[in-house]
Parts: structure tokens; C-alpha cells; sequence
């Protein structure tokens, strides 16, 4: 049975401050959840007042310590600390908590609030995000020096981040790399939504991270600042491994009524029970977003300290600048890298001599070319790396014991997502990940949030469609172009051939406001005789007319993306020549781009006034009739795939020259009767 609290010290203030402001603020929003916050307060006062570097007036120092919220429901701990500690939010910040157009939204949001590092919530990804805010300061220091880079990354995380597979997958990887700059306060509180967590969960945690490679230390009660505050650095002092710390908790500490219970985890606690805990603080039970005199100067009471680091660092960066310019501006980038100075210099060249090859094997090409020349450029596969084609030659690999910019990361697509979305959003880096098309799935989680938050993430999603071949229809993707399509502020590009490749690459690496993905086959691919046909600077557009038609205005145009486009350029040659029909070719490889253009444009290339249209694209035919207007039609896949050899397969579903040709002429002759 809890007593009432009769511990006044500035310290415990300190604590309180954020238990009463969390209950306060939650209760005017109406919902939310306010026990974690409460639960946690100790914890979160000791790491910013004792351990944490930042300075609240330049919250993008590149040095800074990075702070993730895992456990991202309890957002208002961290909107709160943020007010504490002197960043610009305002007590009537916390007062619009989960208010439309607040800087304090229900879950932290990258970009929205000054001091939030990641958009969390889904659980499990913080963890995630944080391993990427790990490889990318040990990636950084290696490139930068000490003196420039070394900062540690801290993370909050509880019982549901800790369920979740994405946070397994990226603490196993973390533990076999010793990210040791890593440490995840983990608050055992055993409460989840339906009630305990005795009913989904009785693994021995601390032993699972101990497998993992991890230190583990153990506090059992939260309380403990002390204890805490030991275990924290107990944690900055090991060097080889990273740390998880199990915080034995109350969830909702101080309520009479509630504590420890799942009531207390989603949803306000009732004015009858704030009050109540209020007098168990020793605190007005009618008064409301009260901050006492002296709190804040004990949460910034290490302030003026890390502001003389920042300046001491900026003196440092100063002076590195003066002979390495590009590095010091990565370093300060906020987001991704920034590319250097004629980074895609003579791109176009790459491919004039080349033969028929998979777009896999082009972009491989191209990866080689850019790696040379953007040292920021990291990356890695889950485990597919020989088939994805993604190595960096000569770039060595990131170990426990080596620094290289190829990232193996293991069969864990889903933690390799999280942690592209941390390499980015650390900043300094662009990195790209990689895995089968069809594994998308696995990530996607991820790749939202890369949306979400705008990060600069190059996905590489190789063997785009069932021409893949004997692996078969497990590994063949039918739906996915369309789904992912369908995500805003992802683009999709699927290019044809070796140029178009070429363009895709300098989207994606060009691109700061949000992930991209790239869709390769692994099937050979035809040549596409550019001095016949259109430049590939055209994908930097989206869509353009690849082949204008012959002998006239176009009566028909085919639509197609990636390995599908020289089929329909070799259909609408016989069309020609056979039928004497002029037929517009239109490579369409991104929608999103496409989309983006002038009405004036888009009509250019796809005109209204011509309605026979015949989209060709070895995957869902979902979403094309945007394109084919509704007179018009698509060849898509609209079953799943077989096993066999690729080109069997993909002539088995109507991808042929004949089966082109005799839609096409199936469309028209359908239109003119309908006339």
C-alpha cells in the first residue's frame, strides 16, 4: 500500500514536476497516456541532468547525444522534459497535447517538436532507429575523428517495443557489432493494454539480451535515482558491448487507485484520481500545469556545460573545414548527407557500350561509380547481397572490430527498415538497404515511416516481378508495385535499362525530402538504342515519350515501366509495320514524378484525345487506369506466379511481342466498333 510522499528536495520537485504535468496534461486532452510518464520521471531526470549531452539552443548540434523515445506513447515525458530543459516549448505547448496543429502530438514526431530525433509509436522501431544512430556515429568517427564525433545514443523502451520482432532483429545485430555507444533503459512495468504481461509474456529478458551480447543490469525499483544513475554509468563505461538496463516499475507511481494497472497505461486517470495523487505528491490538488521555483534550473543544470562543448566543437568544425569542407558540411547535416560537387558528372556514359543486362547488374554499376565519389555512401542487404548485387568493391565491411561501408545485415529485413530510417536521420550518411522486391513486406513498417518523417532513405528491391523464375511465386512480388505505389511520399522508380538506371540512381541520391525506391529485374533486359529513341534524362520527370509514333499522330500508345518497356517498343514497331497504326511508346518508371508534373506536361505525353491505351507491366494491373483512362487497358499479373524459368513464366502470363500486339489490336478494334 503506497503512503503519502513526504520527500520535498528540489530533486524530488524536479521528478514530480513532470508526474503532475504528464496527469494535467493528458486530462485536459481527454486521452493519452499518462502512467508511463509518471512511471519513468526518475529515470528521465537522471539521464538529463547527469548524462545526456545537448544544448537546447542548437538542438542539431551534429555531437549531441541522440534520445529515443521507443516507448513512444508516453510522449508527453519527452514534450515535457523538452519544456524543462529549455527547449522552445511552451507550458501552453503542453497544455494543446494532442491537439490538431500542436508541436505536441500523441507520439513524437521528427520535424515537429524541437529536440525529437524520430518518429516513434509502432512499437519496437525506436529500438531500431536507435542501432542506425549507433553504426552512424561509429561510421562518422571513423571517417571524422574523435574530436568530431563521439556521442552516445540513449533509448527508453518497454515491455511492447521489446515484443516486437523489429526490436529483436536490431538488438541481436547491435549486440554481434558491440555498438557500445548504445544504451536501452528498458522499463519493466508488466502492464500492457489487455492487462498484464503475464499473459503474452514470461521470457527472461535480461537473458535474452545476454545472448544478444549485451550488458545487463538489473534496478528494482524506478525510484531509485541513485541506483539509477550507477547503472547509467555503469553502461558509458563499457566499451565493448552494448547495454540494457531493466527498470523494475509502477506504472502510474502515486495514484491511489490505479497504479500498476493497465487503466493507467492508455487513458486519463479522472480528475477525482489527479487529485488524488496529487496529494500524495504533497502537491494543490486544484492546481494545474504548475512548474515550482528551481525545477528547471535542476533539469538545465548541466546546460552551460554542453554549451561549451558545442562551441568548443564548432571552434574544432571551423577549423577541419578549412581543408575538408565536405566533411564538416555532412557533419551538420540534419538529414542524409550532402553530395559533393560533381558527384553525377558523366553518369550517362556508363552504359554506351553495353549490352542486354539486368537492371540489378546496372545499378551495381552505377553503385560502384557513386561510392567513388560520395563518401557517405553506406549501405548493405539482408543477406542478398550476391544477388542484389549491392557491395561497395573495396569499401570493407562494418564488424565489431572494423569500419566499412558495406552493412551485412543478416536475415532481418524488417530491423534493417528501422535502422536505414536511424543512418538517416542521424544525418551525414546516405544509405541505401537492400533485399528481394517481394521482401518489401518485411519492411514495410519501416518505409512508412521513412515517408513519414521525410527520410532520404534508397531502398534497392531487386527481382522485380515473376520473371525472377524458378524460386517461384513465393519469391515472384505480383502486388506490390501497386500497395507501395500507394504510400504518400514514397517513389517508386522502375527503369527499363543501364540509362535509365543510371537516372534512377541520381533521383534517389538527389532527393532530401523523402525514401525511394528502386525496382530491378534480375532477368536481362534489352538495349534500348537511345540514339533512336528518347534520352533517359527523361525519368528525372517521371513518365515521357520514349518513342514517338511513325507516319502520323498517335491512335495508340503503349504504357510501360522497367523490363516491359522494349517489349513494347519491339510491339509498336510491328504495329507499324504490320498495321500501319502510329503507335506512341511512353516509359512511365515513377508515378509519383509523373504526378507531379504540370497538367500541361502530363497531356504532352499522354494525350486525352487519344483513348487507345494499353498499359504493360508484369505486376498488378491496380492503379493503371489513372493512366489508360477508362477506354483503355492493362497487361498486368493477376495471379500469383509459378516455378520455372523466367521467360517461360512471364510468356505464360501474356508477356510476349504477340500477346502485346494482339491486346493492342484487340483495344482498338473494340474502340472503333464502340464508335
Amino acid at each position: 500500500m503506497q503512503t503519502t510522499s513526504t520527500d520535498t528536495t528540489t530533486e524530488t520537485l524536479a521528478v514530480d514536476t513532470v508526474r503532475v504535468l504528464a496527469m494535467d496534461a493528458i486530462e485536459r486532452a481527454g486521452d493519452g497516456h499518462p502512467g508511463t510518464a509518471m512511471a519513468l520521471a526518475p529515470a528521465a531526470y537522471v539521464l538529463w541532468s547527469q548524462f545526456l549531452r545537448f544544448d537546447p539552443a542548437d538542438p542539431d548540434w551534429p555531437d549531441r547525444d541522440r534520445f529515443v523515445l521507443s516507448v513512444g506513447h508516453a510522449s508527453v515525458l519527452q514534450h515535457i522534459v523538452l519544456h524543462l530543459t529549455g527547449y522552445d516549448l511552451g507550458i501552453d505547448d503542453l497544455k494543446s497535447q494532442r491537439q490538431l496543429g500542436s508541436r505536441t502530438p500523441g507520439h513524437p514526431e521528427r520535424g515537429h517538436t524541437p529536440g525529437v530525433e524520430t518518429t516513434t509509436g509502432p512499437l519496437g522501431q525506436g529500438v531500431g532507429n536507435a542501432v542506425g544512430f549507433a553504426i552512424a556515429e561509429r561510421l562518422l568517427a571513423d571517417r571524422a575523428g574523435g574530436d568530431l564525433v563521439n556521442h552516445r545514443t540513449w533509448v527508453f523502451a518497454g515491455d511492447g517495443d521489446l515484443m516486437e520482432g523489429v526490436s529483436g532483429e536490431a538488438s541481436s545485430l547491435a549486440g554481434h557489432l558491440g555498438l557500445d555507444k548504445l544504451t536501452v533503459l528498458y522499463d519493466d512495468n508488466r502492464i500492457t493494454i489487455d492487462g498484464g504481461t503475464d499473459l503474452t509474456f514470461s521470457e527472461d529478458v535480461g537473458a535474452r539480451y545476454e545472448s544478444y551480447g549485451w550488458h545487463v543490469q538489473h534496478i528494482e525499483d524506478a525510484n531509485d535515482r541513485d541506483a539509477i544513475a550507477a547503472a547509467y554509468a555503469a553502461a558509458v563505461a563499457e566499451t565493448e558491448r552494448p547495454s540494457l538496463i531493466r527498470l523494475r516499475s509502477v506504472i502510474a507511481w502515486g495514484a491511489p487507485n490505479k497504479s500498476g494497472t493497465s487503466s493507467a497505461h492508455g487513458s486519463a486517470l479522472g480528475a477525482d484520481e489527479v487529485a488524488a495523487t496529487k496529494t500524495f505528491y504533497g502537491w494543490d490538488p486544484e492546481a494545474t500545469f504548475v512548474v515550482p521555483d528551481g525545477v528547471p534550473e535542476r533539469w538545465r543544470q548541466r546546460v552551460p556545460e554542453h554549451q561549451a562543448e558545442r562551441q568548443a566543437w564548432e571552434s574544432r568544425a571551423q577549423a577541419r573545414a578549412e581543408h575538408d569542407p565536405d566533411l564538416v558540411a555532412n557533419l551538420r547535416s540534419t538529414t542524409g548527407g550532402v553530395l559533393p560537387d560533381g558527384w553525377d558528372d558523366d553518369l550517362e556514359g556508363l552504359f554506351d557500350d553495353a549490352g542486354a543486362m539486368a537492371t540489378r547488374k546496372a545499378s551495381s554499376k552505377v553503385i560502384q561509380t557513386l561510392a567513388a565519389r560520395v563518401p557517405g555512401l553506406v549501405g548493405g542487404s539482408a543477406d542478398l547481397a550476391g544477388s542484389n548485387l549491392t557491395t561497395i568493391e573495396g569499401g570493407g565491411d562494418l564488424s565489431r572490430h572494423e569500419v566499412g561501408r558495406n552493412i551485412h545485415f543478416g536475415v532481418r529485413e524488417h530491423a534493417m527498415g528501422a535502422i536505414a530510417n536511424g543512418l538517416a536521420a542521424h544525418g551525414g550518411l546516405h544509405p541505401f538497404v537492400a533485399t528481394f522486391l517481394v521482401f518489401s513486406d518485411y519492411m514495410r513498417p519501416s518505409v512508412r515511416l521513412a515517408a513519414l518523417m521525410s527520410l532520404p532513405v534508397v531502398y534497392v528491391w531487386t527481382h522485380d516481378s515473376v520473371g525472377l523464375g524458378g524460386d517461384g511465386p513465393t519469391h515472384q512480388p505480383v502486388e506490390h508495385l501497386a500497395s507501395l505505389r500507394a504510400m504518400p511520399n514514397l517513389e517508386v522508380i522502375r527503369p527499363a535499362d543501364g540509362p535509365e538506371t543510371v537516372e534512377a540512381w541520381r533521383a534517389a541520391l538527389a532527393r532530401t525530402d523523402g525514401p525511394t525506391a528502386l525496382a530491378f529485374s534480375r532477368q536481362s533486359v534489352p538495349v534500348l538504342d537511345r540514339d533512336e529513341l528518347a534520352s533517359a534524362a527523361g525519368l528525372a520527370r517521371g513518365g515521357y515519350v520514349l518513342r514517338e509514333a511513325g507516319g502520323g499522330a498517335p491512335q495508340l500508345i503503349l504504357i510501360a515501366s522497367g523490363s516491359e518497356v522494349g517489349l513494347a517498343v519491339d510491339a509498336a514497331v510491328r504495329l507499324e509495320a504490320e498495321d500501319g497504326v502510329p503507335t506512341r511508346v511512353v516509359s512511365l518508371p515513377c508515378w509519383e514524378r509523373f504526378s507531379d508534373q504540370d497538367a500541361d506536361y502530363r497531356a504532352r505525353v499522354i494525350p486525352a484525345d487519344v483513348p487507345a491505351r494499353l498499359a504493360v507491366e508484369a505486376a498488378s494491373p491496380f492503379g493503371w487506369r489513372e493512366w489508360v483512362g477508362e477506354a483503355g487497358e492493362t497487361l498486368g499479373v493477376e495471379t500469383f506466379g509459378a516455378s520455372g524459368p523466367g521467360g517461360e513464366v512471364l510468356a505464360e502470363r501474356g508477356f510476349t511481342v504477340d500477346n502485346v500486339v494482339s491486346r493492342a489490336r484487340g483495344l482498338l478494334s473494340r474502340l472503333d466498333s464502340s464508335k
